[in-house]
């Protein structure tokens, strides 16, 4: 890329420019504060989940110090997007320039990245503690979920590393018009006039990794858990490790199935549309879900809520 599309990239006027959500419908007003209910949803139940946890010492255990983790994820995961795209709407401004478009892509990837990690650390710590539950202490001490918890901050980190530099140094020559919400990898590629289908080689690559070791994690944990269930004597023990086991699959198959659409299925089968209303999904809805799913069909949460309350 020669000097003067380099400066063309990163000087103020070109700023691009979020179509966003509220283009679309035809009544954006009311969508713009069901988005702000959803997003304050999320933030206090996940708020509380963190609290409760972190208060409660019954709760004090390697299931629920993965998923205090993964709230910590979802918040600042729906706060990259969801703040600025509520802003723009309220101010009737658009545009957003090239630095925020690139830091916003970069703590989305990592985010992504190291969520889908952390939910292979929970398959691994389920199975563990199913299949090995008398040396499950031992197994899943603090130290092992420590350093599980940091390589998926760390493995996530990698893959925003990586992407947006590749993406956020192609030349931009046709429109400034991203047709999303937030600065998504596939979104900005479109705008390049240069050829993308190296990079996008390397992209879905790079996104097989990332989802099939944790899916080989994930689907060799449940198989084990599952023999092991079928084989347990006691009609309650199995109940329980069903309870668990059904929340945990239920998130991965939301957030993985979003993911898969969004990098691994050709883009000809895509259209803004459908694009919009995946990532509105999977960036918005699944923060508010993952702790209603996690806490309603729990009786440890339910009554440590019951507990706070009586306090």
């Amino acid at each position: 890329m020669d000097s003067t599309t380099w400066l063309a990239n990163h000087t103020g006027g070109s700023d691009f420019i979020l179509l966003g959500l509220f283009s679309q419908s035809k009544h954006p007003t009311l969508l713009c504060v069901v988005v702000f209910v959803i997003f304050l949803m999320a933030l206090t139940g996940n708020a509380i989940l963190i609290l409760l946890i972190h208060s409660n010492a019954h709760l004090h255990t390697p299931m629920y110090f993965f998923i205090s983790q993964l709230s910590v994820m979802d918040v600042m995961y729906i706060s990259v997007t969801v703040p600025k795209m509520l802003m723009d709407q309220v101010m009737g401004v658009k545009k957003i320039s090239f630095p925020e478009c690139g830091i916003q892509m970069f703590l989305y990837l990592t985010l992504v990245g190291s969520e889908f990690f952390l939910l292979a650390s929970m398959a691994y710590d389920r199975y563990m503690a199913v299949c090995h539950p008398l040396r499950y202490p031992v197994l899943m001490n603090y130290r092992i979920c420590l350093f599980l918890a940091s390589g998926c901050w760390f493995l996530g980190s990698v893959d925003g590393f990586m992407l947006t530099p590749i993406t956020m140094t192609f030349p931009f020559c046709r429109s400034r018009e991203i047709h999303h919400f937030f600065c998504e990898v596939p979104a900005i590629m479109k705008l390049s006039c240069s050829d993308t289908s190296l990079v996008e080689t390397i992209m879905y690559l790079c996104c097989v990794l990332m989802l099939l070791i944790p899916v080989t994690v994930i689907s060799s944990s449940y198989s084990f858990i599952l023999l092991t269930v079928h084989r347990m004597n006691s009609a309650e023990g199995r109940k329980k490790a069903f309870t668990t086991c059904s929340s945990h699959m239920t998130v991965v198959f939301l957030f993985y199935g979003a993911a898969i659409y969004t990098y691994m299925i050709p883009n000809s089968y895509h259209t803004p549309e459908k694009d919009l209303v995946v990532s509105f999904f999977y960036t918005i809805l699944t923060p508010v879900l993952n702790p209603l799913i996690y806490s309603l069909r729990n009786k440890d949460v339910t009554g440590a809520v019951k507990k706070m309350l009586n306090v």
